[in-house]
C-alpha cells in the first residue's frame, strides 16, 4: 500500500468501527489539533496521524467488554496498542514507525507523561478536546448512556474537573494558547447551567 492508501484504510476502518457513531469525529479533530499545535515543530506526521486515528479503538462498542464489571476494570490502551500494531502492519504502515505509534497511544491520557514529541502533541490535543464546546458535547452525550452518568448532575463534576485541572496539564505553548478560549467557553456553560437550574438540576 502507498502512504496515501494506508491512511485511507485507517480512516475507513475507524469510521466503520466507531460505535456509538458519535465517537467518530474525535479522531479527525484530534489529528487536526495535533497538527495545529505542532506547526513549525519537527515530528513524524505518519506517527501522529496513525496514533490520533487509532488511539481510542478499545473504547468502541464491539471492542470493549460488554459485561459491566469487566468494563469498569477495562484499560483500553493495551488492547488498542496490540490491535493497532496488527492492523497498521496489514495496511502497509512503515514497520519502523510502529513503536512510535504504540508509544504515543500509551502516553496520550492526561495522567501520562510522554517523552516523544508525537506523544506530547497527541496528549495536548486530547486534553484540548475535553475543553470548550466540544468537550461539553463529548461529556453530555454520555448522560443516560454511560452507566457512570445517569443524570445531568452526575456529569457536571466532569466538566468542572476538566476546566479546573486540565489546562495546567498542557505542555506546549501553542496548546496553552488554544486552551484559553475553550476554558472560557466551558466556564461560561457551567456557570449558565448552575444559574439556570439552581438546586433543581436532575
Amino acid at each position: 500500500m502507498t502512504a496515501v492508501s494506508w491512511r485511507d484504510a485507517v480512516a475507513a476502518y475507524i469510521r466503520a468501527e466507531a460505535l456509538p457513531v458519535d465517537k467518530f469525529g474525535h479522531q479527525p479533530r484530534l489529528y487536526a489539533l495535533a497538527c495545529q499545535i505542532g506547526e513549525g515543530m519537527q515530528y513524524d506526521d505518519d506517527v501522529v496521524f496513525a496514533a490520533a486515528w487509532m488511539h481510542d479503538l478499545g473504547v468502541f462498542l464491539g471492542h470493549r467488554p460488554r459485561d459491566a464489571a469487566e468494563l469498569a476494570r477495562w484499560n483500553h490502551v493495551p488492547y488498542t496498542i496490540a490491535k493497532t500494531r496488527e492492523l497498521l502492519a496489514g495496511w502497509g504502515f512503515p514497520a519502523a514507525k510502529l513503536e512510535g505509534v504504540a508509544e504515543a497511544i500509551r502516553t496520550h491520557q492526561v495522567r501520562d507523561n510522554p517523552t516523544q514529541v508525537e506523544g506530547i502533541l497527541l496528549r495536548d490535543a486530547d486534553i484540548l478536546e475535553q475543553l470548550g464546546a466540544i468537550g461539553a458535547l463529548r461529556a453530555l452525550v454520555k448522560i443516560g448512556r454511560d452507566t457512570r452518568y445517569s443524570t445531568f448532575s452526575s456529569v457536571l463534576p466532569v466538566l468542572r474537573h476538566a476546566v479546573e485541572h486540565f489546562p495546567q496539564q498542557l505542555r506546549l505553548i501553542r496548546a496553552k494558547a488554544l486552551a484559553t478560549e475553550r476554558v472560557a467557553v466551558l466556564k461560561a456553560l457551567i456557570s449558565a447551567i448552575e444559574s439556570e437550574a439552581g438546586e433543581h438540576l436532575c
